[in-house]
């Protein structure tokens, strides 16, 4: 139970970092019924980039530019987001899945022709680090880009590889004629990613009525109702096991109760109360729960922490997203499973240990 539970919840973990990572946790676009990539502009405002960072539980906030286009080569194209970014920008995620190259290098007075690729979009159009990539936009008039390939990053998370290139806002800016202090929205980290919808309706009443303000769940709900799925999983994970250990903890009660009938009989005999006999039992049995519980906690613990820092057990990135089997073991994870799986082991060990009121003295103490 503690290695199912601590592997499913750093499974979701890593997968909620990675689409994270992409949109940060919260996102305040223009309100319109626009849903293609590219949405109507906003105007950046230092006076709400103020007040939200002064909500306590902000940690950062950044500008972003969205707009599609197409990589060509000459014997590949390639569909691609292109999300421009700030110098603000936080690249935190990108550089700890960077494999290749380094993050754009931005000015004030000119944009940068730096860009940042996935390996997964680099292998099908056959680039290497340093190449001309030239992107064309479709849109009137078609305009084309010129970038120089300046990093290449992999998260594994293909879905999303396969859609973003990073680039200077600058040139989504160019592009979409907009003026230098138009942008496609704002993008806000919090520190505490359970408090969510709180800091989500926080944001929401700062921004002004023309203004959306959307949370990571709202934007990918798809795949945060697969990652919430796994919780079913687990559930039935640990009620199957339950149910196991109660059965041979019920098993293992009534087999001392038939290798000690003897004994039952001539403590009956001599004025031991049903009651009695059956707490002696069921403490007997308590103490084997116990003794079982303490060795699968220490097998548990340390098959966790050791694939936690060893990470001995692998996966195929392209199946699960991860090249190693995720650990996140919480020490109150571990109280519970215990004091739950105790609680309902004892309850139910309370059944066998009434056969006890079915020995006669007479006949017990003539059992062989």
């Amino acid at each position: 139970m503690i290695v199912a539970i601590a592997i499913v919840k750093g499974y979701k973990y890593e997968i909620r970092n990675k689409i994270i990572g992409f949109s940060t946790h919260i996102q305040i676009t223009k309100l319109d019924l626009n849903n293609s990539f590219q949405s109507s502009p906003l105007v950046s405002d230092s006076l709400l980039e103020k007040n939200i960072c002064a909500v306590n539980g902000i940690a950062h906030i950044q500008r972003f530019g969205i707009k599609a286009g197409i990589i060509k080569t000459k014997n590949e194209f390639e569909g691609i987001v292109l999300k421009g970014v700030g110098k603000e920008y936080d690249w935190k995620f990108i550089n700890n899945h960077l494999i290749e190259g380094r993050s754009i290098s931005m000015n004030d007075s000119s944009a940068s022709n730096d860009l940042i690729l996935s390996k997964k979009t680099v292998d099908k159009l056959n680039l290497k680090l340093g190449d001309n990539i030239v992107m064309y936009f479709v849109q009137d008039p078609p305009r084309v880009r010129k970038f120089k390939l300046a990093g290449i990053y992999k998260t594994g998370f293909d879905e999303m590889d396969a859609l973003y290139a990073f680039a200077d806002i600058m040139h989504i800016q160019k592009l979409n004629d907009w003026k230098p202090d138009q942008i496609s929205g704002y993008e806000i980290s919090i520190s505490n990613y359970d408090k969510l919808d709180e800091m989500t309706d926080a944001v929401s009443e700062i921004v002004p009525y023309n203004l959306e303000v959307q949370s990571i769940r709202k934007i990918h709900p798809q795949l945060f109702d697969w990652l919430n799925l796994l919780d079913l999983n687990v559930i039935i994970i640990i009620i199957l096991m339950i149910v196991v250990a109660c059965i041979n903890m019920s098993t293992a009660l009534l087999i001392l109760i038939v290798e000690r009938s003897n004994m039952i009989g001539i403590l009956k005999a001599l004025g031991a109360r049903n009651n009695s006999v059956g707490k002696m039992f069921l403490y007997m049995a308590s103490y084997l729960l116990a003794g079982g519980m303490i060795i699968g906690n220490i097998f548990g613990i340390g098959l966790c922490l050791s694939q936690k820092y060893f990470s001995w057990f692998k996966l195929s990135q392209e199946a699960y997203y991860l090249s190693m089997v995720p650990i996140r073991l919480e020490i109150t994870d571990v109280i519970l499973i215990n004091a739950v799986a105790f609680a309902i082991c004892i309850l139910v060990l309370i059944i066998p240990s009434r056969f006890v009121l079915r020995i006669s003295p007479a006949k017990a103490i003539r059992f062989e």
